[in-house]
């Protein structure tokens, strides 16, 4: 889950009215109409496709050309643009069924113009004074987002030409290309078009969809990954011209402990004493069709439509997780109020109409993610579009055979090891559809009990008589944070009652940590942590390093099943060698790390406010991290190392491989490296140093590092492994030195440390400490620190 502000999804479906013949003079001519003197819509069109619905739409087969009918002049309704065909890499970021921006917008006409206004819905006046409202419209900018020529006119009705702007860049696909160096595209109109079958008008909402070509040049390397002619990228384009929602949804304010995103914005007619950013929860609506009764049906339930385009067994899991959500609203008296069909045959996934769990296929696994339709007046949610990545179970798997080495015979039995990957689905397909309901991460959960599905959850894998046991890996159904999520943002309560809930829910102690305080590597959150278990996260990563220990030794050829390739141990090892990779970062977040939380004045008769994680603590932590830095930790047997052959003839490394030097072979030096450097990147990550620094610790635990890497007795043989790892520390605590946000108190102690490193060195007569000495020497005399050694990065963990 890039994770994840909050976004939008949309579009269409039904039947078209098949093309007739086609006025084609008009059009070819409508250019040279005057403003005056322009021809009826009627006769315009005569001859055209016609579709009628919120706004009406025309289209001349002849020419390829779309027009609509904007008979609703300056009166706003919501734009939601949207790409319903992607490009099919995760690295570029366009899926299939991708939301875009979605704009509060208007027409307004200008002689033979009519511009396509986006509203600013950040700066309001929420007044009865017309003038206030007025003259927050002219302090701030508005955005014409399109500018569409008339081509006809019926009294205050007026026909536009839409094609151009159908067919334009919308979405910033050609942005997106560029920033991620994939080359220089632009539309090729020539190559684009029109897609009928996915253009609809209905009573409340018009869904319009274009084929758009991007030529270019310079394709890099994942554009060339997916697509046949990387000079050309075709993808399918949509727009959704929306109705504002019916009178009569309530809003409701945005609370810090209430597990939701922030709808936000700036009220200008708000007094003065009191705070002029105002911010709401986003929530779909729902209404009992009896408000006296303890368990009523909804006037409208919520209903999630499945793509049917996923396969058994995974559609099961899917609907099975999504389904979880039912039992939080029969919680607080609603009947059958979440539910889950099957997309109709005759439905489009993007049709605003349909809140859809997409079944998303890439190149390569990658996130998933859960997006809305939302109106920025109000925050309520108008649809949710779920998109799941295809290719994530298989890692899921991957990780089960991994570890338990199942192929032992001709009759293999891979129930247990589908059973956790299913499992996994089935709490994904949880965690998206609750985005959509309009929850933000709560990264506190896995080490709270497991008390939410809105975590990132690492499967927990246990030892049991010293074999590796998947059963419950992963939680089903939904936890006690689940549950008070929906009850504070549909529960029908008053404001009193909502903080009486926020009360119960701190007093039974479940915690909560948002994305912007659990993400950052050097963050200062001790409970907030992505992929990580259990509440003592020390604990967790010593009993981890058991069980690691147990899969690295029982590793080999009963991980592969009969007829794959014995190279291909190398990828089925990366999951299995760095199952610790995830929970060695929550550990570093000891280190310098603090408890606090989202507290309010008046929460508490005595503030909790904010305390550091204690010395104790701190130590054990740095001490679990170190382990993983020893040779015993990061060395392979000679046995194992004895199966991995280069790369069968027609396979080839990939991301999923160790990045290596020792080029067609695989080289387990660098493997230790990529794990050591990860270790020691976070110890050393300069806000966390700079913290350290104010505990007045940092010398002890550069000296710790010290002593565990660069100064570590080299003999035995592990002795390649340990001297990789000493240069893996040179070059961190390097690049520590050198960071521009790590304090000057921190930078001088750390420099003093490296000093008496140099000291230490010049004392030793073996190559890789010499080449130690040398660098920093040269460090010194120049004043520049150019790395000639940078450690391997590892292969990507997440998404799992």
């Amino acid at each position: 889950m890039k994770i994840v502000s909050l976004l939008s999804l949309l579009l269409l479906a039904s039947g078209m009215l098949p093309v007739t013949a086609v006025h084609a003079a008009n059009a070819n001519n409508s250019d040279k109409t005057s403003v005056n003197n322009l021809t009826s819509i009627a006769s315009f069109t005569r001859g055209m496709t016609h579709q009628s619905g919120y706004f009406d739409f025309y289209h001349d087969n002849t020419n390829d050309k779309l027009y609509l009918k904007v008979d609703k002049l300056a009166q706003p309704f919501i734009f939601q643009s949207s790409l319903p065909r992607g490009i099919g890499s995760n690295d570029i970021g366009l899926d299939r069924g991708q939301l875009g921006d979605t704009r509060l917008v208007q027409f307004e006409r200008f002689g033979n113009k009519v511009m396509l206004k986006q509203l600013n819905t950040y700066y309001r006046a929420e007044s009865n004074n017309s003038a206030e409202r007025l003259s927050i419209e002219e302090a701030f900018a508005s955005s014409v987002i399109a500018g569409l020529s008339v081509v006809a006119s019926d009294g205050k009705s007026v026909l536009v030409d839409y094609t151009d702007f159908l067919q334009s860049d919308i979405h910033q696909v050609s942005a997106s290309l560029a920033a991620q160096k994939q080359g220089s595209y632009s539309v090729d109109s020539k190559r684009s078009g029109v897609y009928l079958p996915r253009s609809k008008a209905f009573e409340r909402n018009t869904e319009l969809e274009a084929l758009v070509t991007y030529s270019g040049t310079n394709a890099g390397e994942y554009v060339r990954q997916v697509t046949p002619a990387s000079h050309a990228i075709s993808v399918h384009l949509h727009h959704s011209l929306i109705a504002l929602p019916e009178e009569g949804y309530q809003s409701r304010e945005f609370h810090p402990y209430s597990g939701y995103w922030p709808v936000e914005y700036m009220d200008y007619a708000t007094s003065f004493d009191a705070p002029i950013v105002k911010k709401l929860l986003p929530r779909h609506r729902l209404v009992k069709k009896d408000p006296s009764a303890a368990l009523s049906e909804a006037v409208e339930p919520i209903v999630y439509y499945l793509d049917p385009g996923v396969p058994e067994p995974v559609r099961t899991a899917l609907i099975e997780g999504a389904t979880w959500w039912n039992s939080a609203y029969e919680k607080i008296g609603y009947k059958n109020a979440f539910q889950v069909k099957d997309l109709p045959s005759d439905a489009d996934p993007m049709d605003v109409r349909y809140n859809v769990i997409q079944w998303v296929h890439r190149a390569t696994r990658g996130w998933s993610y859960g997006a809305s339709v939302t109106d920025p007046r109000t925050g309520e949610i108008i649809k949710g579009h779920v998109t799941l990545g295809s290719l994530r179970v298989r890692q899921d798997f991957l990780i089960a055979t991994g570890l338990t080495a199942p192929f032992t015979g001709d009759n293999v039995d891979l129930e247990k090891q589908k059973a956790m990957a299913l499992a996994r689905i089935r709490q994904l397909s949880a965690h998206e559809v609750g985005h959509t309901l309009g929850l933000i991460h709560n990264f506190a959960g896995s080490a709270n009990g497991q008390s939410t599905v809105m975590d990132y959850p690492h499967p927990q894998v246990t030892l049991a008589d010293g074999k590796i046991s998947l059963e419950n890996a992963y939680r089903e159904g939904l936890a006690e944070w689940d549950n008070y999520a929906i009850a504070y943002g549909y529960g029908d309560y008053s404001t009193t009652q909502l903080q009486q809930l926020v009360t119960q829910v701190r007093t039974k102690g479940l915690e909560f940590m948002a994305d912007e305080d659990a993400r950052p590597e050097g963050g200062v959150s001790a409970i907030g942590h992505l992929w990580d278990s259990g509440a003592d996260a020390v604990a967790e990563l010593n009993r981890l390093a058991d069980v690691r220990k147990v899969a690295l030794a029982n590793f080999g050829l009963n991980n592969l099943a009969n007829g794959q390739a014995l190279s291909s141990l190398q990828e089925a090892l990366v999951p299995v060698y760095l199952l610790h990779r995830y929970q060695v970062e929550a550990v570093s977040k000891l280190l310098g790390g603090a408890y606090y939380e989202y507290e309010l004045k008046g929460d508490y008769k005595t503030p909790k406010g904010f305390r550091w994680v204690d010395s104790n603590t701190q130590q054990q932590a740095l001490q679990a991290l170190l382990n993983t830095l020893s040779a015993e930790y990061l060395a392979l047997p000679n046995n194992l190392l004895a199966l991995i052959p280069p790369k069968i003839f027609g396979d080839a490394n990939g991301r999923e491989s160790f990045n290596g030097r020792y080029g067609l072979a695989f080289d387990p030096l660098s493997a230790a490296e990529a794990s050591a450097n990860h270790t020691l990147k976070l110890i050393l990550h300069p806000q966390r140093l700079n913290r350290i620094s104010g505990q007045q610790q940092l010398g002890n635990v550069v000296d710790a590092v010290l002593t565990a890497t660069i100064k570590q007795k080299l003999t035995g043989a592990d002795l390649l492994v340990q001297q990789r790892v000493a240069h893996v520390a040179f070059y961190q605590l390097m690049q520590s030195l050198n960071a521009k946000e790590l304090a000057p108190e921190a930078r001088a102690l750390l420099h003093s440390k490296l000093v008496d490193t140099a000291v230490w060195l010049a004392k030793q007569k073996d190559a890789d400490h010499q080449k130690l000495l040398s660098d920093w020497q040269s460090y010194v005399n120049t004043g520049v620190w150019q790395a000639n050694f940078v450690p391997k990065a590892l292969p990507p963990g997440a998404p799992i």
